[in-house]
């Protein structure tokens, strides 16, 4: 695993799984390929989510909602769903694990504050692992 592929999976991709993309792609500095899908994509990203967002200085008002597929998690090192239940295809020798998070849709900008920062707690700590085990890899 020279490049780890983490794939942040939720129903709608409308909220959790961007933030988590957007917030793991700020901590891994380009040491790990990001994605993000969704079994029932939105039409776009939750207009509270893209506030919360900004707030941190992250943009995320030109991401959109991509559906989920086989392949994108074939291809995917680490998966991480976020409330889509057993939508998700599971493949031999991928690392799954399940958040669970309050959806931010139709919450209150504190509310998904909350959930953003509890985002960006766990996202540190799987980046901090996987950029670990790469350059143990590595060298």
């Amino acid at each position: 695993m020279t490049t780890p592929e983490v794939l942040f999976v939720c129903v709608h991709n409308a909220g959790r799984s961007q933030m988590a993309a957007a917030l793991l792609e700020r901590h891994a500095g380009g040491r790990i390929r990001v994605r993000s899908a969704g079994t029932e994509p939105a039409d776009q990203i939750d207009p509270t989510v893209r506030e919360a967002m900004a707030e941190l200085g992250i943009d995320v008002s030109g991401e959109r909602p991509k559906l989920l597929d086989d392949e994108v998690v074939r291809d995917s090192d680490v998966v991480i769903t976020m409330g889509c239940g057993d939508a998700c295809p599971v493949f031999p020798g991928t690392r799954y694990e399940d958040w669970d998070l309050a959806d931010p849709s139709g919450k209150s900008l504190a509310d998904v504050r909350a959930i953003r920062d509890e985002i960006d707690r766990r996202v540190g700590e799987l980046a901090s692992q996987l950029i670990a085990r790469a350059g143990q890899e590595l060298g």
